[in-house]
């Protein structure tokens, strides 16, 4: 058995961030639109960050 080097290897990881940036990005345009107001389009930031839950809610919603 050989010394680990210390190195963890991140292969395939960025997949990952670069759906969720997109769907950051979608849901922000999506839910800034449709906002009215200060407080609306402070929180339509909060759910753009969020939205995987929404989506994940809803889709559990449907299932039962």
């Amino acid at each position: 058995m050989g010394s680990t080097s210390g190195t963890v290897s991140r292969a395939g990881s960025g997949g990952a961030g670069a759906v969720y940036g997109l769907g950051f990005f979608g849901a922000l345009v999506w839910y800034w639109q449709n906002a009215d107001g200060f407080w609306l389009h402070l929180w339509a930031i909060v759910e753009a960050f969020l939205w995987p839950a929404f989506v994940v809610y809803d889709l559990l919603q449907h299932m039962s």
